[in-house]
């Protein structure tokens, strides 16, 4: 392969090269692999995927950078995957005499071409996100699989350890090498199910991006442009484009217009009535009116289709804006009940009604452990006028919160409070 390669050019480094090559190339040739070859060799796909680039790394650093770097990446993975897999059969058919190797004559070549990569990590999405599975162990593995996540970038991301994401990937790997899923699926009569729980890891990826809990970053912005990049790759075949998936893509563009206005120039978390709109970005808004509109084709009305209107309207300033999210945060309880979405509908409820009405639901809710509750009953009382129940409440909720991006915004209301 001589022929295929240069000399460096100025700035061409593999060191540079390689880490982004990695996270653009990683997952399309994991995922042909595994289709190609069934995904209870996932282990062995991202076995030789992980060759092939450091092969890259070792040749591209002494013979330079080739002219096309994904097809000699794509050319060295088909290499290695036939030799693998020719080796293996030959290897199990002289110790088990009577193997009969799935792949049967002349190792076939898995074909890299952008089709089959669609296709691949369409069907992939579905394989790594396993009703089997435990939800901690799909999420791992779509960060690591589809997304080209190192250990140590998945380990950040979640607020964890090298050593538990090794065994929640260790642990899906295992079960999907067990059920080694149906890699045709995606014609299945099971597909409106299961859909439902792809849909879920890809939400639970985004907020897990979007909400940060603990971390000293408050967003991570690479898990939000992941997840909607993924839900994005349903809406390319019609059998997954359905109204629900564009109303979950409808709520990810319009939170993330506001990705780059949730910080302040200090570092603080904003809220949204502290954000600077003009940093919001209007493209993402009108995107997010768009899928949101293509999401009403649909019968069904998903919790999506209702958190992505509630989204909007706070996009808005509309002066019937707090009676439409109340509204809809009814509904949205009468759906799905969740505390949480409780305790936002009482600050709705405030907005459209009456802190003080507000207030009596809220306390009805008795979310004591829980930071964001304290914080929502000072709030009220601010509305109120009664400062002394305020600062009650926002030291409990000092007390317990943990992001310290979090606990900052609360002090800062505090030191507001005595000026």
């Amino acid at each position: 392969m001589n022929e295929d390669h240069k000399t460096k050019a100025a700035g061409e480094d593999p060191q540079d090269l390689i880490p982004k090559l990695f996270k653009a190339e990683y997952s399309n040739l994991v995922a042909v692999l595994c289709n190609f070859y069934g995904f209870k060799n996932i282990q062995q796909a991202e076995d030789i995927v992980s060759e092939a680039f450091i092969q890259a790394m070792k040749t591209w650093s002494h013979k330079g950078i080739p002219d096309n770097p994904k097809a000699w990446l794509r050319k060295v993975a088909t290499n290695k995957s036939t030799d693998y897999y020719r080796r293996n059969k030959l290897q199990n058919e002289k110790i088990f005499p009577n193997y009969k190797s799935q792949i049967s004559g002349e190792v076939q070549a898995p074909v890299f071409n952008e089709s089959v990569i669609q296709d691949s990590q369409l069907k992939t999405i579905f394989a790594v996100c396993h009703p089997a599975l435990s939800i901690d162990s799909q999420i791992c593995l779509a960060l690591r699989i589809l997304s080209g996540f190192n250990i140590d970038e998945i380990a950040t991301a979640l607020l964890s350890n090298k050593e538990s994401i090794n065994k929640k990937l260790y642990r899906g790997k295992k079960k999907l090498k067990e059920i080694n899923p149906d890699i045709d699926l995606l014609d299945g009569s099971d597909l409106g199910d299961r859909i439902d729980g792809v849909l879920r890891i890809l939400y639970l990826i985004f907020n897990e991006g979007y909400y940060r809990t603990q971390a000293e970053q408050a967003i991570s912005q690479d898990l939000c442009w992941e997840a909607m990049r993924l839900a994005l790759m349903l809406t390319q075949q019609k059998s997954t484009n359905l109204a629900r998936v564009h109303a979950l893509i409808a709520l990810m563009c319009f939170h993330a217009s506001r990705l780059n206005s949730r910080i302040g120039a200090e570092g603080q978390l904003l809220l949204l009535d502290q954000q600077d709109r003009s940093h919001w970005d209007s493209n993402l808004i009108t995107k997010g009116q768009q899928y949101l509109n293509q999401s009403a084709r649909g019968a069904r009305v998903s919790k999506y289709h209702l958190e992505a209107a509630i989204a909007y309207w706070h996009t808005t300033d509309s002066e019937d804006k707090w009676n439409n999210v109340l509204r809809l945060y009814n509904k949205l309880l009468q759906l799905e009940y969740s505390p949480y979405t409780a305790l936002n509908r009482t600050f709705a409820y405030a907005k459209s009604h009456s802190p003080e009405k507000a207030l009596k639901e809220a306390l009805k809710l008795k979310l004591d452990d829980h930071h964001l509750y304290h914080s929502l009953i000072a709030e009220l009382y601010h509305m109120i006028g009664d400062k002394k129940k305020q600062i009650k409440h926002l030291d409990q909720a000092i007390g317990l919160a943990s992001n310290p991006h979090e606990i900052e915004l609360l002090n800062q209301k505090k030191k507001d409070l005595h000026r």
